[in-house]
């Protein structure tokens, strides 16, 4: 009987440390994983917007780098003063890219197959200007002068809006609206209730604006300005949140 006493003996400590942790409920929560429900939100919100992002590119040739950087950098000097005197601030005019690229001729092949080494026979340079248009009703206008003044490639523009922090913050407000929901549908189905939330995070919103409108189109065109439609900007966002089920 002493042998099959002792080990009962040694065993009581351990027995009462399990039971001291159990009911403790600090220690019972930290050492379980407290019962859960994990859903998405998405939220999104519509905003007119409210200002134009223009790329404007002049593209000129020449038989030298020097021809042809000065042609270019006269059609662009116009351009900037055009910019300046519709009224755009100093600050929304940036330059967007510059390159010099010579042009190469490739001789066809002779007939012994030899092929004669490619020989430079003029530049290009490109200089690419980006325009913010904050008075969004002269972006047509702006447009037809540029193209005027040189303005031979690119073009394209993006209709954004200059803070859209309000928008966000109404898809924000619908995407945790919209999470709850789907965590009480949830809990309905599985005969529990939702409780408090133990995490909440955001993923990154993703402004949606409106598709850019090719300036060879608008090149086209003859009119006094050109024809530009605005739209309407979505904002989304995208929330996870983990509520807790109370049972």
């Amino acid at each position: 009987m002493k042998n099959i006493a002792c080990p009962i003996r040694a065993l009581l400590p351990a027995a009462t440390l399990i039971l001291s942790a159990t009911a403790n409920p600090v220690l019972a929560e930290q050492g379980e994983r407290v019962p859960r429900i994990l859903v998405s939100g998405e939220g999104s919100s519509e905003l007119a917007p409210d200002m134009a992002i223009l790329v404007l590119t002049v593209t000129r040739e020449a038989e030298t780098a020097r021809e042809a950087l000065d042609a270019n950098s006269a059609a662009m000097a116009e351009v900037l003063q055009a910019m300046k005197a519709e009224g755009i601030a100093e600050r929304d005019l940036q330059t967007q890219g510059f390159a010099i690229q010579p042009r190469y001729h490739y001789p066809a092949p002779r007939s012994s197959g030899d092929r004669e080494p490619p020989r430079i026979i003029g530049y290009t340079v490109r200089n690419s200007l980006s325009v913010r248009v904050r008075d969004i009703g002269k972006t047509g206008a702006i447009l037809d002068k540029s193209v005027t003044l040189g303005v031979n490639e690119g073009g394209n523009i993006t209709f954004t809006n200059d803070d859209p922090s309000s928008a966000i913050a109404q898809a924000r407000t619908a995407a945790v609206k919209d999470a709850r929901r789907k965590a009480d549908t949830l809990a309905a189905a599985a005969e529990v209730e939702t409780g408090r939330i133990l995490e909440i995070s955001e993923q990154a919103f993703v402004p949606r604006p409106m598709p850019m409108v090719n300036a060879e189109m608008a090149m086209s065109r003859s009119a006094d300005a050109v024809p530009v439609a605005t739209g309407e900007n979505s904002y989304r966002v995208t929330v996870q949140i983990s509520f807790a089920i109370e049972q």
